[in-house]
């Protein structure tokens, strides 16, 4: 064999090797949640039990066979239409209901679950978030923005679960049993930042204005002119549960992290309680909201 034909071969080899990790990756299937796989068991006991296939079922709640089978393999969440129709169709007496809310806890990203859970125990929820409008107080065009810049890009579907995910959230604004009191201090680079468009944009300020405007949520901007304050270090959540125990929650690049230590907690606690004081009070806040949502 001459050195060209060696050198050749030596290239077809690593180009082969290298095809070979790619296909492996792309074989593999990324673990689904087994709540998905539970929900679809029973889904699929109690249509047997009613004497339907899938298509049948699928005709009588407005689906396609392909969506009926898909919740039934634990590939696709059921979405609350979807179980609400089907314990309609097939006389459940509830026992999908009770699942939905942990299906819809599973289409959040893994890291993020556990504080999902805390959120959903807790009787204040505080927050100072420097780069980004907070999920809780998003639209569906911003959220949907922000997900399909993701990269490595994420799915068309999982792109679809996460919004809704992130919009499910939300119910825990207006819950009254117990309310939950919020705080939220935004940078205000976080408020200019044109994710997708002027009309997104223009629409995701009047949300906040609307929102700001509910009883238990206070919202404060931290204006640029503010210079250096203790909340540069990054994003932070603070928590307080119904047993009234507190928790911090930070988030960098998809790594989180909850603490619950209280003497660390404590100065979370305290440099937040810092930060209200130099950020616009909630009024001189929502003023500045609307004059960069008549700008756009």
């Amino acid at each position: 064999m001459d050195v060209g034909t060696e050198g050749r071969e030596r290239v077809k080899a690593v180009r082969d090797g290298r095809s070979g990790r790619a296909s492996k990756v792309k074989e593999e299937t990324p673990e689904l949640p087994g709540v998905w796989s539970a929900y679809g068991v029973l889904l699929q006991h109690l249509r047997k039990r009613a004497g339907l296939n899938q298509q049948q079922l699928g005709d009588a709640i407005g689906y396609s066979l392909e969506q009926v089978a898909s919740v039934e393999q634990g590939r696709r969440p059921a979405k609350v239409a979807f179980t609400v129709a089907a314990e309609r169709a097939l006389g459940a007496g509830g026992v999908l209901e009770v699942l939905q809310d942990k299906v819809d806890l599973a289409k959040l990203p893994r890291f993020f679950r556990n504080v999902a859970l805390l959120e959903a125990d807790a009787l204040s929820r505080f927050s100072y978030d420097p780069l980004l409008i907070p999920g809780l107080l998003q639209t569906q065009a911003y959220a949907q923005a922000l997900l399909e810049a993701h990269f490595p890009p994420l799915d068309e579907e999982v792109v679809e679960q996460r919004v809704a995910a992130r919009l499910a959230r939300q119910a825990l604004l207006s819950r009254k049993n117990p309310p939950v009191v919020f705080v939220f201090i935004v940078e205000e680079d976080a408020l200019r930042r044109n994710v997708c468009s002027n009309v997104v944009m223009r629409d995701q300020l009047e949300h906040l204005l609307e929102c700001a405007q509910m009883r238990n949520i206070e919202l404060q901007v931290m204006p640029t002119s503010r210079g250096a304050h203790s909340g540069l270090n990054g994003p932070m959540v603070l928590l307080e549960s119904t047993d009234r125990k507190r928790h911090v929650y930070v988030d960098a690049q998809g790594v989180a992290t909850v603490r619950s230590d209280q003497d660390e907690v404590s100065e979370f606690w305290l440099r937040y309680g810092m930060l209200r004081t130099q950020a616009l009070n909630t009024e001189e806040s929502s003023r500045l909201i609307e004059r960069m949502a008549g700008e756009l």
